[in-house]
């Protein structure tokens, strides 16, 4: 129904260009399997709790809620957009949820709402996205700022709980200091294999799955072969909106306090572990799986850099560096053809 009746942008049919595609991406994929064994090596060289289960369990607290991010940017960026605010609506969820705690609310309304925040917050970025046809980049960076400064707005230099307030209640905080019972696995890892499968069978085994690619690959195409383009792309950028306030739900519940500054930084993180999971900026071509050995990767080079005792600053640089070398790598090919493309154009005019 949908990119089996496209052209590619090459111009071959829309079977081949997808049989390239997966090819593209095992070979990726194979290249991170490699750049993970040679990381899980250096890692038990350098430190010798590296292969411990508190390894695998701080990793799993540190990334679990950016790898949460990261799921519905992956079918965002599938569709040729992207989604810069993540990060301040996971601020703007926490600081809901604890300043509405603050004020006496419980626990479980206080998280709904930080809920419905995100997925208004989703739907302001859909709306103008989809049916306004501004460009996602600066829509997003204006909603990140405006996010955040609600976040700023709600909470300003309070950090919740304060002095005066309740605990937030014990049975959920444990998701950050108690793995699941046996296993060495946090609770923000599994809750996010979980989703990770789902989007795995929604991506790869599913007409909206498929899609997705044939909005990236060509949006046009897709619109005439009957796919609902806005609707699809406003819906992920509600799904997007909710699933970072969950993300912010979990975070706060993990260090059991928010301020208005969680989360500060971290959509850049969430578009690198992206696109070095395979997802090509341009839109049609990426893999969850992908995405499953970006994280990993990442998270393991974070608890490398910790056990070595490297300060935050220079992994931050590290990380950096390592990421935006596999993005551009990852991208490469499609930036030197469309180059070429827009070069052909220019000579023939």
């Amino acid at each position: 129904m949908t990119s089996d009746v496209q052209a590619a942008p090459t111009g071959r049919p829309g079977g081949m260009a997808r049989a390239t595609s997966w090819r593209d991406a095992i070979r990726w994929e194979g290249g991170l399997l490699i750049v993970l064994i040679a990381v899980i090596i250096f890692g038990s060289t350098q430190s010798s709790t590296f292969l411990s289960q508190s390894t695998v369990f701080y990793a799993g607290i540190n990334t679990g809620f950016i790898a949460l991010m990261a799921l519905p940017m992956t079918f965002i960026v599938m569709t040729g957009e992207i989604d810069l605010s993540v990060a301040s609506m996971l601020g703007l969820a926490g600081s809901l949820m604890g300043f509405l705690w603050h004020h006496g609310w419980g626990i479980w309304p206080a998280m709904i709402a930080a809920l419905v925040i995100g997925a208004l917050g989703g739907a302001l970025n859909g709306v103008l996205v989809a049916y306004t046809a501004l460009p996602s980049i600066a829509v997003t960076i204006g909603t990140l700022t405006l996010f955040r400064g609600g976040a700023q707005i709600l909470l300003g230099p309070l950090t919740v709980p304060g002095v005066g307030d309740q605990q937030f209640p014990g049975g959920l905080t444990k998701i950050g200091t108690e793995s699941i019972p046996g296993g060495a696995l946090s609770y923000s890892t599994l809750i996010f294999i979980v989703l990770a499968i789902i989007a795995g069978i929604v991506l790869h085994a599913t007409p909206f799955g498929r899609s997705l690619h044939a909005i990236g690959l060509q949006p046009e195409a897709a619109s005439f072969s009957g796919i609902r383009v806005p609707w699809v792309k406003f819906w992920l950028f509600v799904a997007s909106g909710v699933i970072c306030a969950f993300a912010g739900i979990l975070l706060t519940l993990q260090n059991a306090s928010v301020s208005y500054t969680a989360g500060t930084g971290l959509e850049l993180n969430v578009v690198a572990i992206v696109l070095f999971g395979g997802v090509s900026i341009f839109g049609g071509r990426g893999t969850i799986f992908g995405v499953l050995l970006a994280i990993v990767i990442f998270g393991a080079l974070q608890m490398i850099l910790t056990q070595t005792h490297v300060e935050a600053e220079k992994q931050q640089v590290i990380t950096g560096l390592l990421l935006l070398i596999s993005v551009i790598v990852a991208n490469g090919g499609q930036l030197v053809a469309r180059a070429r493309a827009r070069l052909t154009a220019l000579r023939g005019s």
